[in-house]
Formats: structure tokens, C-alpha cells, sequence
């Protein structure tokens, strides 16, 4: 499987093309439609999905649109989806304008378990804290991780929100560094990092 990165919007959200041949999945659509679907045109690839880690604006935004291109589900957390129902005003308080924003018309909500999308298998890992229904994609076969804004190169999710919890975040966490150390993570922003890594980086006084 080949991984794309390409860094998106005000807040630089990581978009990630996953490719397996001429089909593409895209986790956290991020913004920028346009140059997404340009991307995808430029590089024929047949688009079979969106998945979202969490339900932030700056990961989300370019997913209505690119399904007006595409009649592809979007998936998401059930419990993230208040914050779809009102990122247009999110985004505007982040970014300082109202952006203009196709909103999705086709979701497909997420459950712990694994997930088959096409040739794309997955392990579905809930991973609450920085939002209510933050989910973890990993793919056991290639031993990589997508996590979103829970953890990060030398960081982790933000838990200051009125609907976030440090306490489900540390319990999230810790089931993260459960995997194997070897596993490469790809998060929400920044670069990747490893498990093993990370295991030292983070506070173990947050953990315990």
C-alpha cells in the first residue's frame, strides 16, 4: 500500500491518500477540494472512500465536496457528529472568515470492529478524549496507524474542550501503546513517529 501526505488548510490538517493500485482512500479529507480532487484526477486513481478520524473542521471540510465529484460514503463517529452540524461556524471562529463549505450527504458511521473498503482492510479502534467519537485507523497487515489528533510526534490531543475528557484520553492512550513498537503512526498533524517512540516521549505521569 502506498501513503501519500499532503498537508492542507490554515491549520496544515494531514490528508492521507491510501493507494492499492488504482484505488485510493482518503483518511481525513481535510480542506482544499479542489486541489484533492485534482490530485486524484492527475494521478487516475478511482476514489472508494473518506474516512474521518474525528469531526474537527479542518479535517472534514473538503468532504462534501469532493462527493458531488464522487458518490463515495463518508465515515465517521456517530458521536462527532454534532460537531459536523456546526463546523461552518467552528471554521469561522478559527479562521477569522466563513468559508464556503459543501456539507457531506452521505455518511456511513463508524463502529469498533474491522472495516473492509474495497481492496483497503482496517482495524476501527475508539479512541475518545479529544473528541467524544475520535476513532484510530490501523491496518495490522502493514503495521501503520492513523491517529488523528489523539497522538502525535511528541504530543497528544488537546482534551481542553468542553466535550473532551483527559480521562478517556489517558485510557485511549494507553491502548495505543499497546500495539506492537514497530507500528508507524500517522497523525492529524505533523510527521510520523513509531509507537516505541512515542512510549518515551509521552508523560508517564499523564499516563498513570
Amino acid at each position: 500500500m502506498k501513503i501519500i501526505k499532503y498537508s492542507l488548510g490554515q491549520l496544515q490538517a494531514n490528508c492521507y491518500f491510501l493507494i492499492e493500485g488504482e484505488k485510493c482512500l482518503i483518511i481525513d479529507p481535510a480542506d482544499e477540494a479542489s486541489f484533492i480532487l485534482e490530485e486524484i484526477q492527475k494521478r487516475k486513481l478511482k476514489l472508494v472512500g473518506l474516512l474521518a478520524t474525528h469531526g474537527h473542521f479542518d479535517h472534514v471540510m473538503a468532504a462534501g465536496e469532493i462527493q458531488m465529484s464522487f458518490d463515495v460514503p463518508f465515515y465517521i463517529s456517530r458521536e462527532d457528529k454534532f460537531l459536523m452540524n456546526r463546523f461552518i461556524e467552528t471554521a469561522e471562529h478559527f479562521l477569522g472568515y466563513k468559508p464556503s463549505v459543501v456539507e457531506p450527504k452521505k455518511f456511513s458511521f463508524l463502529k469498533e470492529k474491522e472495516l473492509k473498503i474495497s481492496n483497503f482492510k482496517l482495524q476501527i479502534i475508539q479512541t475518545p478524549g479529544h473528541t467524544p467519537g475520535s476513532y484510530c485507523f490501523y491496518f495490522e497487515k502493514d503495521n501503520i496507524i492513523f491517529t488523528g489528533d489523539t497522538l502525535f510526534k511528541q504530543g497528544i490531543g488537546r482534551y481542553d474542550f468542553s466535550y473532551s475528557s483527559k480521562k478517556d484520553l489517558k485510557n485511549s492512550l494507553k491502548n495505543l501503546l499497546k500495539l506492537p513498537k514497530e507500528t508507524v503512526v500517522y497523525s492529524g498533524h505533523g510527521e510520523e513517529t513509531t509507537i516505541g517512540k512515542e512510549k518515551k516521549n509521552i508523560s508517564l505521569r499523564f499516563i498513570d
